[in-house]
């Protein structure tokens, strides 16, 4: 029942030890290890999706994508390896941050808030002179054409 290339207690000998006893007696039984696997790929899958969701959505995704790989770490090695890559990845921008000179960091700081300052500026500027952009309205009146609950743009 268990697939050996993704079950990390196959993996490796002792990783029963080192997941305590609740895991060996979750694998114990055949349907019971089933289930144990289905539900870890279920949550972690979905707290990993989540975090994939707020990187381009507000939310803590630099939690949550750790977070649920750890989740599916405890079952599927794919995950474990994705984790540890991860870590490493993080490893080395923390050694690159602190070896950066204190003047360039003041530097880049300086200049992505100034850039931030400009673009909210001119979306500001496009907003108050053209009032709503003519695409945002066409797009929402079609949202609203294909499901009929969705409510009207304020001032509309």
């Amino acid at each position: 029942m268990t697939d050996n290339a993704t079950d990390v207690s196959q993996e490796n000998p002792d990783s029963g030890r080192r997941l305590g006893g609740l895991h060996r007696k979750l694998h114990a039984h055949p349907v019971l290890s089933l289930v144990t696997k289905t539900v870890v790929a279920v949550v972690g899958g979905l707290v990993t999706l989540a975090g994939v969701v707020m990187i381009v959505t507000p939310g803590p995704a630099f939690v949550l994508i750790p977070l649920g790989l750890a989740i599916l770490a405890t079952e599927f090695a794919f995950a474990r390896r994705w984790l540890d890559w991860a870590r490493r990845k993080a490893e080395e921008a923390k050694r690159r941050n602190d070896a950066l000179d204190p003047a360039v960091r003041r530097r880049r700081l300086l200049l992505t808030g100034l850039a931030i300052l400009v673009l909210v500026g001119a979306v500001t500027w496009y907003v108050l002179v053209y009032d709503w952009p003519l695409l945002a309205v066409d797009g929402w009146d079609w949202v609203q054409s294909l499901a009929g609950w969705v409510p009207d743009l304020p001032g509309m």
